[in-house]
């Protein structure tokens, strides 16, 4: 869910739909773009996967983010040519596109009175990802008798990777151009957008009973340059930005967390990518979680997920430097223990040679300082980057591992008997409880999927009483799962005993995709449960909703049909990808659809769907 995810990524916001272009744009792309984007980099996005890309959408990503590095040795002209070769219409054309429709009258105010009934992505501190029955206002026998209310179009973007926030009488979300929305709960009518510098992944997160101000509710967010943000969730102004790491591939896709008044940002990186460059020195980047101040933005503590900076080691056979150690990023949202005052991550691999043990390993911190309490490896040895992906590359680390993050956010839980215990899933297909009184010390593993680059658990579990719901993702596209052709696909959804790590239930994905492009049935995307419920978003398009106690499908909705949205376009999903998980809340269901990236089905719609009049 994140590094070969994110070469795609990166070269995915490159190429565009060659249009009618211009031959000096055609001369730049083949010069400068073409051997990544047809065939160079096996796992990025060919060009023709590319066309649904917006001009100022490809021309920021080179100015400010994913593509910056690697397009930095083209002036800011052939920059913009180069953008308006592949997107077929200009820049201006673009933004001319993106004019939603603006509230007026009641629409355009926030109810100050309804506060915020959930606590950020994982819904509670240690992250169950269960809405309540009071927040949800729905139950799991209203599910079949849903039907869309409306559907918001993102202008000038081809995934959807923002979980819905509801607060206020407003739901906040961010979108791939940078641009983050207010819109009115009940018509999707724009209240407020604010434009970030970088694609914002992450949920907004909305005060609740705590913070700066109780009068003046701040939202907070983070874009993919690793820029984070306070604005006035009435208004979107901005009260202040911070960088929460200076290297230049850093970025944040796990949402913060805000608690006690500090925010908790865990921070990544895109480095993983520019190893495919053989020249490139491998790697300078080490994952890390930052505390700020959440009425200033000034750091509090950092804690690196690696203590010592990466060194140069030895060099490759071409004589680039080798760097390390390295990697070791957080791409989830940390959980709480509030009884302990203590914070879980996970982390990915090591992005260069030689591996340590903080790569692929879930840690415990210290909320007030910062302090590493312990760490546990799970997988040794895993140090992999792009360049891995591509033939005789001198920057692939020697263990070329097999990309086993720890994606998804950990979560804090309490057994039948009452010990604490953490859950952990990871890209290997492998489930963890570990024991919160002994340092970790592991209690049970299921390896419920087959697991891969893609594959296994990628964004976000859930857990209802002591029943952990598991995604698992198992993509069957063999360049992506090389060693494991001879291991079957467990792509679908499982229900696993806390106490035991016994399988209560498992549901198979059925694969409908009938060979249609970029279509796969497993589970990418963050679940989310209510009473009697597991809602999933799968790679597929299908929204669907699971009885907890069996598995049974109760309720499906196709998000890649086409909707007219509320500014009167017509816009649909694709596959559902990232943290953006499914939303219940006030008796309306929220959606987020749509992940061009990573040979996956493209889409840029929020839908909203609620009960029959």
């Amino acid at each position: 869910m994140t590094k070969p995810t994110i070469a795609i990524l990166l070269l995915a916001l490159l190429a565009l739909p060659a249009g009618a272009s211009t031959p000096a744009g055609e001369e730049i792309y083949q010069r400068a773009c073409a051997a990544c984007h047809e065939g160079g980099v096996k796992k990025a996005p060919h060009k023709m996967f590319l066309q649904m890309m917006p001009a100022d959408g490809i021309l920021n990503s080179m100015n400010q983010g994913i593509m910056q590095m690697q397009s930095a040795s083209l002036s800011a002209a052939d920059r913009r040519t180069v953008a308006e070769y592949l997107a077929g219409h200009t820049v201006e054309d673009a933004l001319a596109r993106a004019q939603p429709q603006l509230c007026a009258g009641p629409a355009k105010d926030f109810d100050l009175g309804k506060g915020v009934k959930k606590v950020g992505w994982g819904v509670n501190r240690e992250n169950h990802r269960l809405i309540p029955a009071d927040v949800a206002g729905l139950a799991a026998a209203d599910l079949p008798k849903l039907e869309l209310k409306w559907a918001f179009a993102f202008p000038n973007a081809q995934r959807a990777r923002s979980q819905p926030t509801v607060a206020l009488g407003a739901v906040f979300i961010g979108s791939q151009n940078g641009t983050v929305y207010a819109l009115d709960k009940k018509t999707g009518c724009v209240r407020w957008s604010f434009r970030a510098s970088a694609e914002v992944r992450t949920p907004v997160i909305i005060e609740a009973d705590e913070g700066p101000s109780k009068s003046r509710p701040i939202a907070y967010f983070a874009d993919l340059i690793a820029r984070v943000y306070a604005v006035e969730a009435t208004t979107g102004k901005l009260l202040w930005v911070a960088k929460v790491d200076e290297h230049p591939n850093a970025t944040v896709t796990g949402a913060p967390v805000l608690y006690k008044g500090r925010l908790y940002v865990p921070v990544s990186s895109l480095e993983v990518t520019s190893a495919a460059d053989p020249a490139y020195p491998c790697c300078s980047f080490r994952g890390s979680v930052v505390s700020l101040d959440p009425t200033n933005g000034k750091e509090i503590w950092r804690t690196y997920t690696i203590d010592e900076a990466p060194v140069e080691v030895a060099k490759t056979k071409v004589g680039t430097p080798i760097l390390a150690p390295s990697g070791a990023p957080i791409w989830n949202s940390p959980s709480i223990d509030t009884a302990t005052e203590t914070l879980y991550v996970g982390t990915g691999e090591n992005y260069s040679s030689p591996a340590n043990d903080r790569s692929d390993a879930l840690l415990a911190l210290e909320l007030k300082t910062g302090k590493l309490l312990w760490h546990r490896q799970k997988t040794a040895n895993d140090a992999w980057n792009v360049a891995c992906m591509m033939q005789d590359n001198p920057n692939c680390p020697a263990e070329n591992g097999p990309d086993f993050d720890f994606g998804a956010g950990t979560i804090v839980a309490r057994t039948s008997a009452g010990k604490p215990i953490l859950l952990a899933g990871q890209k290997s297909g492998d489930v963890y409880a570990l024991d919160l009184t002994d340092q970790g010390r592991p209690i049970w593993r299921n390896k419920v999927g087959r697991g891969g680059i893609q594959g296994g658990v990628h964004f976000g579990m859930a857990l209802e009483g002591k029943t952990l719901f598991v995604p698992i993702s198992d993509m069957s596209n063999p360049e992506a799962e090389t060693n494991l052709h001879a291991v079957p696909s467990k792509a679908g959804l499982y229900a696993v005993d806390i106490d035991t790590g016994r399988m209560l239930w498992s549901q198979p994905a059925n694969n409908i995709c009938n060979g249609r492009t970029y279509c796969e049935p497993g589970i990418s995307a963050a679940i989310t449960a209510m009473p009697g419920a597991v809602l999933a978003g799968h790679m597929d398009g299908r929204l669907r909703a699971y009885d907890s106690a069996t598995g049974r499908v109760i309720w499906e909705y196709d998000t890649t049909r086409e909707v007219v949205t509320v500014d009167g376009s017509k816009a649909s999903g694709g596959s559902f990808g990232g943290g953006a998980g499914p939303v219940v809340q006030d008796g309306m269901l929220f959606a987020a659809s749509g992940y061009g990236t990573y040979f996956h089905m493209p889409g840029n719609v929020l839908l909203v769907f609620g009960l029959p009049e």
